[in-house]
């Protein structure tokens, strides 16, 4: 993005920065951090852990993605209102649970790789358009 600050660089074009789309993905209680252990995979799992390796690759520096296992970070889990709200709600089985920049995009499920990238790009476009008002 451009835009044209006031100052020693007047009138000529400066480089602000890309706003990061923050991806969080709460995670039901799993044995590791990836749920990719023990005898069986979820096939579920691998398509999350493969998206979000196509996603960081894809997207460096315009996207962070986290996940957080409730097993394994539960503080985490109790500093976000809406998960809370969620887990008091419907319980554990509301889990797995994905929010974009602090709003949540889908619950019982993991978004898929596509789905990843319509929230990057969509979150990218309407940054671009209320900056341009």
């Amino acid at each position: 993005m451009l835009s044209s600050g006031g100052g020693a660089n007047e009138g000529r074009p400066t480089m602000r920065p890309e706003r990061v789309v923050t991806i969080e993905i709460f995670d039901p209680p799993m044995c590791c951090s990836t749920g990719l252990c023990g005898p069986s995979v979820d096939p579920a799992l691998l398509d999350i852990y493969e998206a979000i390796l196509k996603i960081k690759a894809e997207y460096d520096g315009r996207a962070s993605v986290e996940r957080y296992v409730l097993g394994q970070q539960p503080a985490k889990f109790m500093r976000q209102p809406e998960i809370v709200q969620r887990l008091k709600a419907h319980g554990v089985s509301v889990l797995p649970v994905t929010l974009v920049n602090g709003q949540v995009r889908k619950e019982y499920g993991y978004p898929s790789y596509d789905d990843l990238r319509a929230w990057i790009d969509d979150d990218a476009t309407s940054a671009e358009s209320t900056s341009a008002e």
